[in-house]
């Protein structure tokens, strides 16, 4: 395995997944789609190839 290009397709993944759930976000909270003053969130990553399954939770607050 080539240790760089499998950096950079890992890396090239997570910014995408990064910047399109970052404009999702911002989508739902501009068209008042949030209900209350704060907003949880949850990211689940799995894989179809591997015992993968990663949870990683926040909630922020909207004021």
């Amino acid at each position: 395995m080539d240790e760089d290009r499998f950096n950079m397709a890992v890396r090239k993944f997570l910014k995408q997944v990064g910047v399109t759930s970052q404009r999702e976000i911002e989508r739902v909270v501009r068209e008042g789609q949030v209900q209350g003053r704060t907003l949880r969130l949850r990211m689940t990553l799995t894989s179809d190839d591997a015992p993968l399954r990663h949870v990683v939770e926040e909630t922020i607050a909207l004021d």
